[in-house]
């Protein structure tokens, strides 16, 4: 039975990567957000559905350095021998061209994208050392891949998380610990609500005549890439829906 640490668990990818583990019955569910409602709404959901998988829930603001020491840090004994790490925590702010942005968007941007997952890749990183089956995934994006209009920050946050992917691939590689990236490309969770800061419609408007991902299709394949046998680490996936071709060229019906 291995122990997963899921960041951003509240909903999307996050909440749909814990539902998807619970029902395959090998994993223990550690899961931290920032919305304490959310996540306890998760949890009785899978604790209903999947009475044998043991959940413990923490809130956790993974740009506060200090919380994630201190939160980690604080993890009763049974929940600190953690296998895998899921670095979902993640966001986009506006849309703006570089010479429009808003520096609060890309501080909230950096601070959650790429500071964030430092913060808690380097906290959690001494317990999976002492894991025989350590595992690290990165939920990255099409944005870290290629660059489109007015994506700037957002875009450069997702490259940095392409970089660092690359960089513990090649820093943990002593220490036997897995490291994946899965890079999507339109996912329709809240991504798309938050860039637009509540804007429902425009956010709905993002996935008007195509079929997008959801938030299950990822969870699925983070499923796959865990299962694989020892001896197997996939370094790097670029999931799209079939009607997109990148990060702008789309087919809507």
């Amino acid at each position: 039975m291995r122990t997963v640490l899921i960041t951003g668990a509240s909903s999307g990818i996050g909440a749909a990567t814990a539902e998807v583990l619970a029902r395959e019955g090998n994993y223990r569910l550690l899961l931290c957000a920032r919305r304490q409602e959310r996540l306890q709404e998760l949890s009785t959901k899978i604790s209903s559905e999947y009475p044998d998988t043991a959940i413990h829930t923490f809130i956790l603001d993974v740009r506060d350095a200090n919380a994630v020491i201190d939160a980690i840090g604080q993890l009763p004994a049974a929940w600190k021998n953690i296998d895998i790490l899921i670095n979902n925590a993640g966001l986009s702010q506006g849309l703006d061209p570089i010479q429009d942005g808003d520096f609060g968007d890309w501080d909230r941007m950096i601070d959650t994208n790429i500071k964030g997952l430092l913060y808690v890749s380097k906290t959690v990183a001494p317990l999976l050392k002492q894991s025989k089956n350590a595992h690290i995934v990165n939920i990255g994006s099409i944005a870290g891949k290629e660059v489109y209009p007015n994506g700037n920050v957002y875009c450069a946050t997702k490259h940095a998380v392409d970089a660092l992917n690359k960089a513990m691939r090649i820093d943990l590689l002593p220490f036997g610990i897995k490291v994946t990236a899965i890079n999507p490309g339109m996912v329709e969770t809240e991504f798309s609500e938050v860039r637009f800061k509540g804007d429902t419609d425009k956010a709905k408007n993002v996935y008007t005549g195509l079929t997008p991902l959801n938030g299950h299709d990822i969870a699925e394949t983070i499923s796959f890439v865990l299962s694989r046998p020892a001896h197997v680490n996939i370094n790097d996936l670029l999931i799209m829906p079939t009607a997109q071709a990148n990060g702008t060229i789309v087919n809507r019906k």
